[in-house]
Parts: structure tokens; C-alpha cells; sequence
């Protein structure tokens, strides 16, 4: 991650006579604005652009609410909303990184970026935000692990209905797709299994490639 970011509160401050806890909250709010300008690989199945990362996330956490019935455990269904609100707003300062493309910096660029959003926030919540974010990502609890695979098994829908979307943007195969999205059984299996449905769908109409030849 590059400097310390400039924090959108600073472009209009609050009135002074909101102070303390609740300045911190509202700045944080305001910063947390900026989220719906990351946009993402993935295309929205309702209109010819790409979705942004709060449209995202709100849509990971109605997925969460519908599909909770496959999850492979028990889970806390408030719980994994949170997660799945949360997880993706250090890309406000690291970015987005596609799935389909490696990035080596990605893990300390992401760990940066909640180091410096988190903190914005009063002590006792930044750390509550902050363990949530480290909980998603660490995927040892149930709900971490149902939220990965809502994360992985949301950009499959919609490269479906864009047939082919970022599939083909990207040269993505078969093999790779599986590959980069099996957290999905390890979150839900039933899941796991539509994704390789709609998988092999795909290759058969032609919108994604094939795996590739033996040498």
C-alpha cells in the first residue's frame, strides 16, 4: 500500500461540537463511502457494467440469509452477515485484486490497509471490525468458512449469466475456475456441486475453455 490515505472527513469536517466516540464512528462511516468505488472484475447480471465492492458485499450478505440451509455446519446466520460486510473493506485502500490473476504483494497489501482503516474507528470497535476481517480470513470457524464460499460461488452467477464474463476477459480454463473456487466445499458442498455444473455448462456452450490438452 502506498501513503497513508487521505480520509474523506478531512474534505468537509464534521462541526466541531461532534467530538470523541461519535466523530471516530461517523469519519469511519464516511470513510467507509469510498467502497462503493472499487470496482470489481465481476459484471452485473442486471446491466452492462461491473459491480463495485459494496454492492458486493450487500449482495454476499442477502446469500447468506437465502442459502444458510447448505452450509456444511451449523452457523450463526447474524454472524456470517458480518463477516461477509466486513471483508472486503480494506480494498477501499489496497484494491481489488482479481481472482483469476496472481498478486505476491496482495497478503501484506490487505493487512496494511485494515491496519490503517480499523484504526480509525474508537479502540473497542476498530479491534471488534478488525477481528471479523482476520476471522474471514483465517476461514477456522464454520461462519468464515460459509462467507468464502458466498465469495466464491457469488462471481460464478454472474459469469454465467454475462456468459462467460471475466472468464473470458481473463483466458480462465476449466481447471483454473475449480481450482481458485474450492472453498466452496468447504463451505458447502451442495454449492460446490452447482459450481461445477454450471462449470461444465459453460465449457459446453463455449464460454469457458476447456482444459487444457496433456502435453
Amino acid at each position: 500500500m502506498g501513503p497513508v490515505q487521505t480520509r474523506l472527513m478531512e474534505q468537509n469536517p464534521l462541526p466541531e461540537a461532534i467530538s470523541g466516540r461519535l466523530r471516530d464512528q461517523l469519519a469511519f462511516i464516511i470513510e467507509i463511502d469510498k467502497l462503493k468505488t472499487v470496482l470489481r472484475q465481476s459484471p452485473l447480471a442486471a446491466a452492462a457494467r461491473r459491480e463495485n465492492d459494496a454492492e458486493h458485499s450487500w449482495h454476499l450478505g442477502l446469500m447468506v440469509v437465502l442459502l444458510a440451509e447448505y452450509a456444511n455446519e451449523p452457523i450463526d446466520i447474524g454472524h456470517t452477515v458480518q463477516l461477509v460486510i466486513v471483508h472486503d473493506l480494506i480494498e477501499i485502500y489496497a484494491g481489488d485484486t482479481p481472482l483469476h490473476m496472481a498478486d505476491d504483494g496482495q497478503q501484506e497489501r490487505e493487512r496494511a490497509a485494515a491496519d490503517e482503516l480499523f484504526a480509525i474507528l474508537p479502540a473497542d470497535q476498530g479491534a471488534a471490525i478488525r477481528a471479523l476481517w482476520d476471522e474471514f480470513e483465517a476461514r477456522e470457524t464454520a461462519e468464515a468458512r460459509f462467507a468464502k464460499a458466498m465469495d466464491r460461488f457469488q462471481p460464478i452467477l454472474l459469469n454465467w449469466m454475462a456468459k462467460g464474463g471475466t472468464w473470458e476477459a481473463h483466458g480462465a480454463s476449466v481447471d483454473k475456475v475449480l481450482g481458485r473456487t474450492a472453498a466452496i466445499e468447504d463451505g458447502a458442498a451442495v454449492l460446490g456441486q452447482a459450481r461445477e455444473q454450471i462449470c461444465a455448462e459453460s465449457v459446453r456452450r463455449g464460454w469457458l475453455a476447456p482444459e487444457p490438452a496433456d502435453p
